[in-house]
C-alpha cells in the first residue's frame, strides 16, 4: 500500500510543530470552541464576568508575584499593576466554571490564557517597569547596551545549539560528577557505575539508583557538597547508578519494553552478579522510579526476590492527576506529537525544556529575559542551571509508550500495563516502600505522588519536603531553609489521606537525606567488607572511569 499521503500528512504535522511549539492546533481549536459555544448560550455570565462581578471566583492568583515591591506602589506603576490584575481577574473569571466545558478543554484554555497575561504583564516592557526604567536612568543606559549585547550571544547559541557559556565551568568528570567509580557494564542503552567505597566496611545490601531517562543522571552527583551519591557512599552505601545514553534517530524504536529490558533488568543482573546472595535496595527519581516500580510488579508478579526495598523519589505511578502536564495529554495532541517526531526519531531536549517552562513562565521564561536582556545583569552560572542545560533526547518509541500508557490510559495504576504480554500489579508489591514528594514540584505533584498509598498495601514511609522537582531533591545537610515531612504507614494499615497526612506527620526541620539514609540503613543487614568493583570473572569487567562517556554525549 502506497504510505506516501501518510507521509506527507506526517511531514506537514511537524512543519506545524515547529512553527506552534509542539501544540496540536486542533486540540487547541476543540479547547476554545467547546468554551466559547457554552459561554455564548450565558450572556447573563458574560457580561457580569464582563463589569468585574463575575459568577464565580477566579482562581488565585491573579496577582503577578513580579509586580510586588514598593516601587511598584508609585504612579504610574500602581495604575498598570492595578490595570492588569483587574483585566487579569475579569479573564480567568469568564474562562472559569462555565457550565457544560469539559473540564481538560477549561484547563487549556486557561492555561493558554495564562501565557497571555504573563506576556503582557508590565514587568516585561522597559517602559512600565520602574525597575529597568531605574537601572536604566543609574547606568546612563549602559544596562540596555548589556543586555542588547548578551542577547546577540544567546541568540547566536541557540542558532547553533551551544550551551550558555558559563556552563563550561560545570564539566561532568571535573567540576561536577566527580565521585570515585568505574563503568562496569555498557550496553546500546546505558552505562552502569558502580561507585568505589570510601569506608572499610559497608552495608551489606546494595543500592541501585534509576534517574528519568529524561535527564542526565548527574543531577544525583552534582557538586562534592550536595551530591546525593556521594553522601550515600560515604556512610557506608555500595552505590551503583545508571547513566542513560542520549538517543539519536538511529535509536527511535526503544520503547519502554528496551528500556525496562536494557536499563532496569541488566542493572539488576549485574549487581546481583557483583553482590551475590544479597537482596538489592532500588531507588528511582522521577520517571526513573515509575520504570523502577513497573519493574518491581513485574518481579513480584514472577516471584523475583532481588529487591530489599523500594524508593520513589518525585515518581508518580498514578497519573489520573498528574499536573498541568496533562494539558499537553490527549488523543489529538499525542496523534500529533507521534507525527512530529516520526519524522525526526525523537523528541530533542529543546522541545522538552520548552514544554516544562511554558508551565511555570514568569519564573522561568519572562523573569530572567528581563534580567539579562533589560536590566543587563548576568545571573551567576550554578551546578544545577548547568546540569539543566545539558538536556538529553528522547526516542519516538519511548515518548509515544509512556504518555500514551502511562499518562493518558493510566494503565499501570489500572493493572493493564503489560510487562512481556502480561498485566503487572503494583498492588503485588511486597517490599518496604520509600517515597518522596516536593511541596512546590508542579512536574510530578506531591498529591500525585501520594497516591502510591492508594495502589499498594505494603509498608510505606512517606516524606514531603521543601523545594521543587530538583532543588527538593537536592537537598544536602546544611541547606538552608529546608524541612519536611514524615509518616510511616505500617503494612495493611488505614490509608491516610494526603490533608490528614499533612496534620499527622511529624515535621523535622533540615534535609531529607539523614532520613532517608536511616531508613535503607534500617532495611539493611550487617555491615561487612566492601565488594570488588566490577568482576571480569564475573562477566562485568571495569570498562572504564566514572562518570563514562554516555553523560557526555550531545
Amino acid at each position: 500500500m502506497n504510505d506516501e499521503p501518510a507521509q506527507l500528512d506526517r511531514a506537514l504535522h511537524a512543519l506545524w510543530g515547529r512553527m506552534l511549539g509542539g501544540m496540536s492546533p486542533a486540540a487547541q481549536v476543540l479547547a476554545w470552541a467547546d468554551w466559547a459555544i457554552h459561554l455564548a448560550t450565558q450572556p447573563g455570565r458574560a457580561t457580569k464576568a464582563a463589569i468585574g462581578a463575575s459568577a464565580v471566583q477566579a482562581p488565585e492568583p491573579a496577582h503577578d508575584p513580579r509586580l510586588a515591591g514598593e516601587e511598584w506602589d508609585a504612579w504610574p506603576f500602581s495604575l498598570y499593576r492595578q490595570a492588569h490584575e483587574a483585566n487579569a481577574h475579569r479573564l480567568l473569571a469568564l474562562i472559569n466554571g462555565v457550565p457544560g466545558v469539559e473540564r481538560h478543554h477549561e484547563q487549556l484554555v486557561a492555561f493558554m490564557a495564562r501565557q497571555w497575561l504573563e506576556l503582557l504583564s508590565p514587568a516585561n516592557s522597559a517602559l512600565t517597569n520602574p525597575q529597568v526604567l531605574q537601572t536604566v536612568a543609574a547606568t546612563s543606559g549602559s544596562s540596555l547596551v548589556n543586555g542588547a549585547l548578551q542577547w546577540l550571544g544567546d541568540a547566536g547559541r541557540m542558532a547553533f545549539r551551544l550551551p550558555p557559556t558559563e556552563a563550561g565551568a560545570f564539566r561532568p568528570g571535573h567540576e561536577v560528577a566527580v565521585t570515585p567509580g568505574k563503568v562496569i557494564l555498557r550496553n546500546d542503552l546505558i552505562e552502569l557505575i558502580q561507585y568505589a567505597p570510601t569506608t572499610p566496611t559497608v552495608y551489606a545490601e546494595p543500592v541501585l539508583i534509576v534517574s528519568a531517562w529524561i535527564m542526565k543522571y548527574y543531577v544525583l552527583d552534582l557538586s562534592p557538597h550536595n551530591s546525593l551519591i556521594r553522601y550515600l557512599v560515604a556512610k557506608g552505601h555500595t552505590v551503583f547508578a545508571v547513566s542513560w545514553k542520549n538517543p539519536d534517530a538511529t535509536d527511535a524504536e526503544f520503547g519502554m519494553a528496551e528500556y525496562l529490558r536494557l536499563g532496569v533488568m541488566a542493572s539488576l543482573d549485574a549487581v546481583e552478579a557483583l553482590v551475590p546472595r544479597r537482596p538489592i535496595h532500588a531507588v528511582g527519581y522521577c520517571l526513573g522510579g515509575t520504570l523502577m516500580a513497573i519493574a518491581a510488579a513485574a518481579m513480584a508478579r514472577d516471584s523475583d526476590e532481588r529487591l530489599a526495598s523500594l524508593t520513589l523519589l518525585a515518581a508518580q505511578t498514578d497519573f489520573s492527576e498528574p499536573g498541568e502536564l496533562s494539558l499537553f495529554i490527549d488523543e489529538s495532541q499525542l496523534a500529533f506529537l507521534e507525527d512530529i517526531m516520526s519524522c525526526q526519531g525523537y523528541l530533542s531536549a529543546e522541545q522538552m525544556a520548552a514544554a516544562f517552562q511554558v508551565l511555570r513562565p514568569g519564573d522561568l521564561i519572562w523573569t530572567p529575559m528581563v534580567r539579562r536582556y533589560l536590566l543587563g545583569e548576568r545571573a551567576p552560572m550554578a551546578d544545577l542551571m548547568a546540569w539543566n542545560a545539558d538536556g538529553t533526547r528522547m526516542p519516538s518509541r519511548m515518548h509515544a509508550d509512556y504518555l500514551r500508557g502511562l499518562f493518558l490510559e493510566n494503565s499501570l495504576a489500572a493493572g493493564r500495563y503489560q510487562v512481556e504480554g502480561r498485566p503487572v500489579s503494583l498492588g503485588d508489591i511486597d517490599v518496604p516502600v520509600f517515597a518522596l514528594g516536593t511541596r512546590t514540584d508542579h512536574v510530578a505533584p506531591w498529591r500525585s505522588v501520594y497516591k502510591i498509598h492508594l495502589l499498594c498495601d505494603t509498608e510505606t514511609t512517606f516524606v514531603l519536603t521543601e523545594g521543587g522537582h530538583n532543588a527538593g531533591i537536592l537537598s544536602e545537610p546544611g541547606h538552608p531553609h529546608r524541612s519536611h515531612r514524615v509518616l510511616n504507614r505500617p503494612k495493611n494499615t488505614a490509608y491516610v489521606a494526603p490533608d490528614e497526612f499533612l496534620d499527622r506527620a511529624q515535621e523535622v526541620s533540615g534535609s531529607w537525606w539523614p532520613c532517608f539514609e536511616q531508613w535503607l540503613a534500617t532495611h539493611s543487614g550487617p555491615r561487612r567488607r566492601p565488594p570488588s568493583i566490577g568482576s571480569p570473572r564475573r562477566g562485568y569487567p571495569p570498562v572504564g572511569d566514572a562518570p563514562g562517556a554516555y553523560v557526555l554525549g550531545h
